[in-house]
């Protein structure tokens, strides 16, 4: 079964090359089958055969692609061969070709030296499923599940959610040799997953798991140079108070942080539920974001007096997540708050309560509302 994903690639690749990231399993290849049909090339890296000739000799590039002639060229997982990007910097200066070019590590990418194109290809990223995406959204599943494609469609979606997790481990830290000590990663694993979502303590976390400070900021690192997480930064921006300067992490699906967490039940009214809504709200805003081109920071706010804000973005909307069914004067406290410095344009409060209302300058909206506002462009 495929599910019709927002991003759409053939408008992109038609004005330039592009490259797609992603964690592995998230529908790169499902999608560009279903975007660009027979009009591609695939050159897939995971393939022995073609990895090992195309090592050997990247010029070999050129000889596959006359053979077939097909309007776009899509190459599986370049960071396997980054000597690669020589020749299609090439080609795409000496015979003008468009290619996607799919990554789920941009490890070896980064690295001094790599050819990333120098502005010839843009950047476009693949997310989990959102709420947009699936028809019949169920918020609990979504919370304990995430939206791996593999895991939301799947009818055991424990056991293909576990099998996901070990692949990741397998493949992409033990094959890629990402990490010297495997164990001491796993228990950085764990850590990360309970701690997603709060304001970072590095020297806690580091002191938990065993190593240094240095090392533990590697391996989150790694983890955003696979695909699998990301920073929120602080906002910084505030006058009348003094705004924190530690970032949060969040994992990029909120199945692989249960799993990684140990957590096998998120009950509703229990804080467990809380965290894992406010990252599915991180998640619908970075998809957002992200497939409709729009390059508007993700910020939280968090004074070091105690008043927070969940998510600012840009100098746009200031939103506040709260998982209750019925909203107080509370719950409207730190949105309260920013107002006073006068630079955001808009103030959401979401939660689960069904009753939608504006209280002063503030948009007070059931989620699902909000949700549905955002990816109709109504809300950005």
């Amino acid at each position: 079964m495929f599910i019709k994903r927002t991003l759409d690639i053939k408008p992109l690749l038609e004005k330039k090359s592009h490259f797609l990231f992603g964690p592995r399993g998230i529908g790169k290849s499902s999608l560009i089958k279903h975007n660009l049909g027979n009009s591609a090339l695939v050159i897939d890296l995971l393939h022995s055969e073609t990895y090992m000739r195309l090592l050997a000799n990247p010029s070999q590039l050129e000889l596959m692609i006359q053979l077939d002639r097909r309007s776009f060229v899509v190459i599986d997982e370049i960071q396997r061969v980054p000597e690669l990007l020589n020749e299609v910097h090439r080609l795409i200066e000496k015979e003008h070709m468009h290619f996607i070019l799919t990554g789920s590590s941009a490890r070896k990418l980064k690295r001094q030296g790599v050819n990333l194109l120098a502005g010839r290809a843009r950047q476009a990223e693949l997310y989990p499923l959102t709420y947009h995406e699936l028809s019949h959204f169920n918020l609990l599943h979504y919370l304990q599940y995430g939206g791996l494609p593999m895991v939301s469609l799947s009818e055991e979606p424990k056991e293909d959610l576990e099998a996901y997790v070990h692949t990741y481990l397998e493949e992409e830290i033990k094959a890629e040799a990402l990490v010297q000590k495997l164990p001491a990663f796993s228990r950085f694993l764990q850590l990360s997953a309970l701690t997603s979502g709060t304001t970072l303590n590095f020297s806690s976390i580091a002191n938990d798991a065993g190593v240094s400070n240095t090392t533990l900021r590697e391996y989150y690192q790694i983890l955003e140079d696979t695909f699998l997480g990301f920073f929120v930064l602080p906002w910084q921006h505030s006058v009348k108070r003094k705004a924190i300067s530690t970032a949060r992490f969040y994992y990029f699906d909120t199945g692989v942080k249960n799993r990684l967490a140990g957590i096998t039940a998120i009950p509703e009214e229990t804080d467990l539920f809380g965290q894992a809504f406010e990252q599915f709200i991180a998640m619908e805003l970075r998809a957002y974001l992200s497939y409709s081109r729009k390059r508007l920071p993700l910020c939280f706010w968090r004074t070091r007096e105690g008043q927070e804000v969940d998510f600012i973005v840009g100098d746009q909307v200031a939103i506040e997540v709260k998982a209750t069914k019925k909203i107080a004067a509370k719950h409207l406290k730190g949105l309260k708050a920013l107002i006073q410095e006068k630079k955001i344009k808009n103030y959401y409060l979401i939660s689960q309560d069904p009753i939608a209302l504006k209280q002063e300058n503030i948009y007070v909206l059931p989620w699902e509302t909000f949700v549905r506002r955002l990816w109709n462009d109504e809300i950005l």
